[in-house]
């Protein structure tokens, strides 16, 4: 894991404002807060905080990964081809027909079929596609394009095209040489001049000549992330540089284990060429093409410089379809072997050459794998030998790699995870209540990571009262992370048009995209986030007072870092007691996250209407004062000497 900036967080998200006059305010008692920052009575993990996320909500087509047409591999449904319309312009005459034995490859057998019986440049003929929910065009901006296509010969050029919605007008185009017989790929650039930026906007293909025209894998890029190649939308990869991430647990929960058995994560069907990936059915209820596979999560973790957590198909799917352990199951940990040699081995292992051909010659970091996902849900009990399985097979080749369970198991030597995965998914009072859980746990055994969390209560993201449930949890895991070593809120994403689960950290449409509140509190935790936990102890806080805290420093830049959450409408006083801080006049850096009310919220109109506000706190010595205002998340970084 890589050690953050814990000091500053991203200019971006902060409004620097003047402190404000104090007014009087209802609050509670004053409370008292010792920190000792001589004594260190643990150590706290500098990479806890981390992504999880899966093809959920449209999470990856239609959401990160940055290709912008629905369908496009031209899957059909009892009325025609989903997401592709007919064009017909003038006279025009054609129809169209998903034809199931003619593509470009045994992974994409069909195709859909353009029949143009009537047809001229002035009238041409064709198909479009809507997006998903919309195409953001956007002025002075080039799409970059291709297509699989097998043409009646005659039938050349083929013209690409963005076209708004309402007026019918043209606002990018291009045309394309058909050439040589059979499939072949083409590619092709849209350049938009000057216009008005909108999600209202579609695809067309047309042709202006008769004939039978066959097409597979119509893909439309704007520009990516670092210019990445077939690569991810920039708003949102900014949106998540910005939570200072450690690591990213792939390819995430349900997705990998699927429905049935057939239905996984079948890493091998999601890796070279994407005219070679068959897709498989998600289990959110739509159709994943797999162009976002498993290289595409590596080049992920690349470009924000984290490190994977590797989740392993472990033999068991969400309708209940789990594999027997011993014989049937070693197929399946074979190809676990061969995945962890696809991420991490040199180009001269079997599958380290496969990923260089793939593009990517330099192995991937890792140092956990994850053996399956949400296991105590298989009622078959067969967890426990299928976990001993993989593990004596993964750690007799891999022995530097720590492994994760996701049900208890038995703990016989050499079967014993090296860390448990738990999952939470609770209201915000049920949230305030699981705080102390891990509190007097034991610290002997495996460490845990909490894998999925969230505090459910808004849709589709949260609101200022979940955000409060999230930051109250957070403190407590920060306390307790010398046993929690990593964790990672879920669901990560939310297309808005396709809210399969609540609650979701990050909210967009074709357009656009904002942070919910739990974002910021998790942007603010992160970034602040200390290597070692001080003795500290807090007295005076009314039980009813829904009042936490956490206490970290970064050692090596000397620098406290204060966590306070206050969950009522009432100002919480403090008086504040600092060992080590030293004498003279101190400025603190103090972020603060207010809501008004626990409905409170970000939307796509007033995407930072709850954001982190920035002030700077004055005092002298070892001793301040300071209230915590009410319904308020802050962060408060004091400087050591």
């Amino acid at each position: 894991m890589r050690l953050q900036n814990f000091l500053l967080l991203p200019s971006l998200l902060l409004s620097v404002v003047p402190v404000p006059a104090q007014q009087p305010v209802a609050q509670q008692p004053v409370a008292q807060l010792q920190i000792d920052t001589a004594k260190i009575v643990r150590p706290a993990s500098s990479g806890l905080y981390g992504l999880m996320t899966e093809e959920i909500n449209h999470s990856y087509e239609g959401g990160l990964y940055a290709q912008l047409l629905s369908n496009n591999t031209f899957r059909g449904n009892w009325m025609s081809v989903e997401q592709w319309g007919l064009v017909l312009k003038g006279d025009a005459q054609a129809t169209t027909a998903v034809d199931p034995k003619d593509g470009p490859s045994t992974a994409l057998p069909n195709s859909l079929e353009l029949k143009v019986t009537g047809a001229s440049p002035e009238s041409p003929a064709g198909v479009s596609n809507p997006g998903y929910w919309g195409i953001a065009v956007r002025p002075h901006t080039t799409y970059t394009g291709s297509f699989y296509a097998e043409a009646d010969p005659g039938m050349s050029p083929v013209t690409l095209s963005l076209i708004a919605d309402q007026t019918g007008a043209v606002l990018a185009s291009s045309q394309v040489t058909l050439s040589g017989s059979g499939w072949q790929r083409y590619a092709f650039q849209l350049r938009t001049g000057q216009l008005e930026s909108s999600a209202q906007n579609h695809f067309e293909l047309t042709v202006g000549h008769p004939g039978v025209l066959h097409l597979q894998l119509v893909t439309l890029f704007p520009p990516t992330f670092d210019d990445q190649p077939n690569g991810d939308r920039t708003d949102l990869m900014e949106k998540l540089e910005a939570m200072h991430p450690n690591f990213l647990r792939l390819p995430g929960g349900n997705y990998l284990e699927g429905d049935r058995i057939k239905d996984r994560f079948d890493w091998e069907k999601t890796i070279g060429p994407l005219v070679d990936r068959p897709g498989h059915q998600g289990p959110w209820g739509y159709w994943s093409t797999d162009e976002f596979g498993l290289l595409e999560f590596l080049d992920w973790t690349q470009d924000l410089h984290i490190e994977p957590i590797l989740a392993v198909y472990a033999g068991y799917s969400l309708k209940g379809e789990h594999v027997t352990p011993g014989k049937d199951l070693e197929p399946y940990v074979q190809s676990a072997l061969d995945e962890v040699e696809y991420v991490t081995g040199d180009v001269h292992t079997k599958w380290g050459a496969e990923r260089a051909r793939d593009g990517h010659p330099a192995p991937f970091p890792l140092q956990y794998i994850e053996v399956g996902n949400e296991d105590w849900f298989d009622r078959s009990g067969s967890y426990p030998a299928r976990f001993a399985q993989f593990a004596e097979a993964l750690r007799k080749k891999y022995p530097q790699y720590k492994l994760i369970a996701t049900a208890p198991v038995q703990e016989k030597k050499g079967d014993a995870p090296d860390v448990v995965d738990d999952h939470y998914y609770k209201s915000p009072e049920q949230m305030f209540a699981l705080v102390h859980h891990y509190d007097a746990a034991p610290r002997t055994g495996p460490k845990v990571f909490v894998g999925e969390w969230a505090t459910v209560s808004a849709t589709p993201t949260p609101d200022f009262g979940d955000a409060l449930g999230d930051a109250a949890w957070m403190t407590g895991m920060e306390r307790n992370s010398d046993l929690i070593k990593l964790a990672s809120y879920a669901p990560l994403f939310v297309n808005l048009h396709n809210n399969a689960w609540s609650t979701n950290l990050i909210g967009y449409d074709a357009f656009s995209s904002y942070g919910s509140p739990s974002y910021y509190a998790q942007c603010l935790f992160a970034a602040h986030m200390g290597d070692a936990i001080p003795q500290s102890s807090l007295t005076g806080v009314t039980p009813s007072a829904r009042f936490f805290y956490s206490v970290t420093e970064s050692r090596k830049q000397r620098v406290l870092h204060l966590k306070l959450v206050n969950a009522t409408t009432l100002a919480q006083p403090l008086e504040i007691a600092i060992e080590g801080v030293g004498a003279g006049d101190h400025a603190a850096r103090v972020y603060s996250l207010h809501g008004a009310t626990f409905a409170a919220t970000n939307t796509l109109r007033h995407p930072t209407a709850i954001q982190p506000v920035q002030t700077t706190l004055h005092f002298n010595g070892s001793e301040l004062k300071h209230t915590a205002p009410a319904l308020t998340i802050e962060v408060i970084d004091i400087p050591l000497r």
